[in-house]
């Protein structure tokens, strides 16, 4: 395990997929101090569908575990609006007593709603740098879900076949020839296209593409961004250049191909050779065809000059406890999250079943079990990363870039007026 130290310049602070799904468990006594002889059910909404199933097996451990908890879980993201679908939970009064918030953004938006953490097991364990994000003072209001990072996955054999070395590729003129080889080598390779760019995900575009250009401009430093009154798209023409790139060489039509499409049908089932996406997506991969997952996918970092081999890695989302609750049930909250990051079940857990990069101490990384993880935890390791200052915006700022460039791909905009009317959208959001 790498000393704490090693994290604070990595982690300033997604993701994301499908549909709306839920899971319910059943049980009993809350451990830990906050037992009672009366039923405790914690409600949990969570922003990360990748783990739901794996999430909901392990609360039941936790309600074998604990008689008097019940948990019930909601898993929302990708197609389905994470945080529109929370804000409606909390108006019309089904207020979770668990929930999940990215970054300073979200953090101010449920300031009202946050429980100082800072005396959980799980805060004092996280690395340094990874509870920066959402530190006011002396209060810790958000515990790290994990560590992600994301870039171009691609298909191994593929880029063997068309005698690509991906090592070779660390600049934008070295994945354009990439690109360019494999897109005349089509047929041969039985694909129906180079890239799957999910454009009809405004996340995608507009949060994670964008952010490994704004990065540099914000010094990879989320608060940065988060206190910044303006945007300059000191690199627009990178980003530009890079959506392109994806966008020519798509499956077609990219505006209608949504996150599921991108995952499943296209590079699980290798029909396209690049996708650009994170760690999260292994266990789709796997699902759909192990073998294909364990050994033949890999990760190239997203070409920016003056960082080039570096991968954006990160702190996606934190767990929040509802302020709201009563003194049991906001006790029984911190006990269940303390025990899923600290003890041994919940710590076989999260490196095993939910496939994460561990964003705490005591943790044997050396298990860290998919091969796209293992390859983020080396770029992070050597410090060749960036942040994730997208998780700073403005409120849906990045749901308005991504429109903007939904347009740019539709030829209802020029990139001239994306990056004004993006700019001008953020001033007026800052005000």
């Amino acid at each position: 395990m790498k000393s704490k130290k090693l994290y604070s310049k990595l982690i300033s602070t997604l993701a994301v997929s499908g549909l709306l799904l839920a899971g319910c468990g059943s049980g009993g006594d809350a451990g830990n101090g906050a037992a009672s002889e009366d039923q405790i059910t914690i409600d949990i909404f969570q922003g990360k569908v990748e783990f739901n199933d794996q999430f909901n097996a392990l609360a039941e451990k936790y309600e074998e575990e604990n008689p008097g908890v019940n948990i019930n879980i909601t898993s929302v993201g990708g197609g389905t609006d994470y945080i529109s679908s929370l804000k409606s939970q909390f108006s019309s009064g089904e207020e979770p007593e668990i929930f999940s918030i990215a970054g300073p953004s979200e953090a101010d938006q449920f300031k009202e709603y946050l429980t100082d953490l800072s005396d959980t097991k799980s805060a004092e364990a996280a690395l340094e740098g990874t509870l920066t994000a959402v530190t006011e003072g002396e209060k810790v209001l958000g515990l790290p879900f994990n560590q992600e990072g994301y870039g171009l996955i691609y298909n191994k054999a593929m880029f063997e076949k068309a005698g690509i070395n991906p090592e070779e590729i660390l600049t934008y003129d070295d994945l354009e020839k990439a690109v360019k080889t494999l897109d005349s080598k089509k047929e041969d390779l039985g694909i129906e296209a180079v890239f799957a760019l999910p454009a009809k995900e405004k996340w995608v575009v507009g949060n994670h593409l964008a952010n490994v250009y704004f990065a540099p401009e914000f010094n990879h430093d989320v608060l940065e961004a988060f206190n910044a009154e303006t945007v300059g798209f000191e690199k627009g023409s990178e980003m530009q250049k890079m959506l392109d790139l994806q966008n020519k060489y798509s499956v077609q039509p990219s505006l209608s191909l949504d996150y599921s499409q991108q995952v499943e049908e296209y590079f699980s089932l290798e029909q396209v050779a690049i996708i650009q996406q994170g760690n999260w997506i292994y266990p789709s991969v796997y699902e759909m065809d192990s073998e294909f997952a364990e050994n033949n996918v890999g990760i190239l970092p997203i070409p920016v000059e003056g960082f080039e081999g570096s991968l954006p890695v990160g702190i996606p989302n934190y767990w929040a406890v509802n302020s709201k609750s009563d003194e049991k049930t906001v006790q029984a909250s911190k006990d269940f999250l303390d025990w899923l990051y600290t003890s041994d079940t919940g710590k076989e857990a999260v490196l095993n079943d939910f496939k994460f990069i561990p964003a705490y101490e005591g943790y044997d990384t050396s298990k860290i079990s998919d091969p796209i993880s293992k390859e983020i935890y080396e770029y992070a390791s050597a410090g060749k990363t960036i942040g994730w200052v997208f998780l700073g915006y403005p409120s849906a700022w990045g749901d308005d870039l991504g429109a903007n460039m939904q347009k740019y791909l539709s030829d209802e905009m020029t990139w001239e007026e994306l990056e004004a009317d993006s700019i001008k959208k953020w001033e007026e959001k800052r005000k």
